[in-house]
């Protein structure tokens, strides 16, 4: 026997006729099973209304993460992909092109000051391309305001990995 799964318009229409005392229960019991759930729940509530601190409590908090970065390379990386898996969860939370962006934008900054750079580990050197190209992507899809100001960031931070690190070459990457 498999239970039905019901989508999102249905669900929706039932939660509407719901009384606010069973709606707050039935909160109350989706939060109890995933922490995930717990995370989003209370994201909406307390922090939703001030997205701008929302966002540089994430930065300071993937700073230090990077911080605390082991020296082996192997390691490194695996601390790279759960600081990654972090801000794409707190992404999803906020629903924002531009946070996720902004998010971005702060872990490669970060790895530039962070990560090793003499080391020739391949996959540390590919999370670094890789989120440099989704940021290219994502501000190409931004209204043109939006990429006019994310712009000089981004290519700022092109010049300073050119510089910083021998493997990168800017003119690959530049908007």
């Amino acid at each position: 026997m498999t239970v039905t799964t019901y989508g999102l318009q249905h669900i929706k229409k039932e939660i509407q006729h719901l009384p606010h005392e069973q709606l707050s229960e039935l909160l109350l019991r989706l939060a109890r099973y995933k922490k995930e759930n717990k995370e989003l729940l209370a994201y909406l509530l307390f922090e939703a209304y001030d997205e701008t601190s929302f966002i540089e409590k994430v930065k300071a908090e993937a700073g230090f993460m990077f911080s605390q970065l082991p020296a082996l390379s192997y390691n490194a990386a695996k601390g790279m992909r759960k600081i990654l898996r972090l801000l794409s969860k707190y992404t999803k939370f906020t629903g924002s092109k531009t946070a996720e962006i902004e998010f971005l934008l702060n872990f490669c900054s970060n790895y530039l000051e962070y990560a090793d750079r003499r080391t020739s580990y391949k996959p540390i050197r590919l999370i670094l391309t890789r989120q440099v190209e989704k940021v290219k992507t994502l501000i190409a899809k931004l209204h043109e305001d939006l990429q006019y100001d994310f712009a000089d960031s981004y290519n700022a931070l092109i010049t300073d990995a050119e510089k910083k690190l021998n493997w990168f070459k800017k003119s690959d990457y530049l908007l």
